[in-house]
């Protein structure tokens, strides 16, 4: 009898789904369920990338495009990180993807040889070990601090760099924590042997000091982003790779072999998110910021706590060891008891045990009544 392939046995659930599903199934019981789990922008997309999508299929740009994106889009890209930050780019260092998923794959398939290692943060994106390990790398956790916001420290990578280490993993703002990795400490990182790779997929999502783009103190960097977040255009599944342009022919073949290239409408849709779309974003953004401040001054006072602010993203990520030791347990009994979804903190490694991820990315009225559940909930333990 076949079996499934080896190599899917390392890939590990992604138990924010299981949550999910978990809730979606009380749901169809008829209960009212709170979802502060799942982080997805709860916006509808602006108007002016929907349009453009609409032209875009009028105009019969339906085929396939070139297999590092379309020229125009790329040219977008590049304008928009000089804009921002004073980052010069050509098109020919991008590959447009259908969304930072296969941005990764990319990257690290570009990158890595069988058995070498990647440095990942621990608590970190639940999927980033899940691809490493898809192309036969090794994924090494480093334990970050709570101190530190959860973000890499380079003394951390110092201590951590092996003969077989290639690369190191950064995102900030970071998933789960929602903190902002210092300028500082990306020239730092920078200046180390490891190949740096950035997800910077929320970048723009900021409340406070902007986030700083590790291209601006490296070109010699990987760098992850896309339109799901910051444009609300999660369904659109549209992102990009940003290379050094010695590896982009060999990123350019896999692209080819793999995907053909990313979908032509949502394509020519985000070029107006890109240069259309700014009083959209900043609208959200406000939102947001409302909304965190919000759910920070509840969540506290309830008794839980965080070290850093957060002030990226959309997630709070805080301490929750005075109501139990396993996270993932706690998460469910909070499904099914307070009727609120919450990610458990070990979705997002060892690191993050003891922790509950929230998402504020859900309207002002619907975090308020999660949050009065959440308080009766922990009144009765």
């Amino acid at each position: 009898m076949i079996h499934p392939a080896s190599c899917t046995d390392k890939i590990r659930p992604f138990l924010v789904m299981d949550v999910l599903e978990a809730a979606h199934a009380l749901e169809a019981e008829g209960h009212d369920i709170v979802h502060l789990e799942i982080g997805e922008p709860d916006f509808d997309t602006p108007d002016c990338v929907k349009e453009a999508a609409n032209k875009a299929i009028s105009d019969g740009q339906t085929h396939y495009t070139h297999s590092l994106g379309v020229m125009a889009l790329r040219e977008a890209i590049c304008e928009d990180y000089h804009t921002r930050y004073g980052v010069s780019l050509c098109p020919e260092q991008i590959v447009v993807t259908s969304g930072t998923s296969p941005a990764m794959l990319l990257a690290f398939g570009a990158l890595l040889e069988p058995g070498e290692e990647v440095l990942l943060p621990d608590p970190g994106y639940a999927c980033y070990p899940n691809f490493v390990h898809f192309v036969h790398g090794e994924p090494k956790r480093v334990r970050l601090r709570e101190a530190d916001g959860f973000q890499l420290h380079p003394d951390l990578v110092r201590e951590a760099i092996t003969p077989g280490t290639r690369a190191m993993m950064v995102n900030s703002p970071s998933n789960p924590a929602g903190t902002v990795l210092p300028g500082e400490w990306i020239q730092e990182l920078a200046g180390l042997q490891p190949a740096l790779v950035a997800d910077e997929i929320y970048h723009g999502l900021v409340y406070g000091e902007a986030a700083s783009s590790v291209l601006e103190h490296t070109e010699d960097a990987f760098v992850l982003n896309g339109f799901s977040k910051l444009y609300a255009m999660t369904g659109w599944r549209l992102g990009y790779l940003i290379a050094p342009q010695r590896f982009m022919r060999a990123i350019q073949k896999l692209a080819q072999n793999l995907f053909i290239c990313a979908g032509s409408v949502a394509q020519h849709a985000a070029i107006a998110a890109l240069r259309h779309a700014g009083p959209d974003v900043e609208r959200m953004r406000q939102t947001y910021d409302t909304r965190r401040q919000v759910l920070l001054q509840r969540l506290q006072k309830m008794g839980f706590t965080l070290a850093v602010e957060p002030k990226g993203a959309f997630y709070v990520f805080v301490n929750a060891s005075h109501l139990g030791s396993d996270s993932y347990t706690l998460a469910f009994d909070i499904l099914h008891k307070a009727h609120v979804g919450v990610t458990p903190g070990i979705d997002f490694g060892p690191g993050g045990e003891g922790y509950l991820r929230f998402s504020y990315a859900n309207s002002l009225e619907n975090i308020e009544k999660g949050m009065d559940r959440l308080e009766a909930y922990i009144q009765k333990l």
